[in-house]
């Protein structure tokens, strides 16, 4: 089944039109910020070849054990998608880290598709954490990220 970076082109663009239009009408973030990583995000929508993607990769879902990576839990968003999704979640609030994670793919990673999947992302998250109690306005989270693409 398609994971969550596996929807649609449409889907996604859509779903991302209304949460930006959402962000701007109900004064949660200023309309330059949502335009701009709106753009950005952009570079997320280009055909990829599917694989099967850990779909919500966080840091808080891998566990290490000195250098040793020796489990990642909860696969509930596992699915066929885009994999550098699973890489910018990875990375989200981290791009100093970037270049340390992507060092191991070669040089066929596309950091600007990383960074629209960041904007994706955070634009869409925005109003989820609003709603359930959570600040996506503390120190390195969703807005944070939003801000450092202007």
């Amino acid at each position: 089944r398609p994971g969550r970076a596996g929807r649609g082109v449409d889907d996604l663009s859509a779903e991302l039109d209304g949460e930006c239009e959402w962000l701007v009408t109900n004064g949660v973030l200023p309309a330059d910020l949502v335009t701009r990583n709106r753009q950005v995000a952009e570079a997320a929508f280009r055909p990829w070849s599917p694989v099967f993607t850990h779909g919500d990769l966080q840091i808080a879902h891998v566990f290490v054990d000195g250098d040793e990576i020796t489990g990642i839990i909860d696969w509930s968003e596992a699915g066929q998608g885009d994999p550098l999704f699973d890489l910018a979640i990875l990375t989200l609030g981290h791009e100093k880290h970037l270049g340390d994670v992507v060092a191991g793919y070669g040089a066929d990673v596309d950091l600007d598709v990383i960074r629209a999947w960041w904007s994706l992302r955070s634009l869409l998250g925005v109003r989820w954490l609003v709603e359930h109690g959570f600040d996506p306005f503390a120190p390195g989270c969703e807005v944070d990220v939003l801000r450092s693409r202007l």
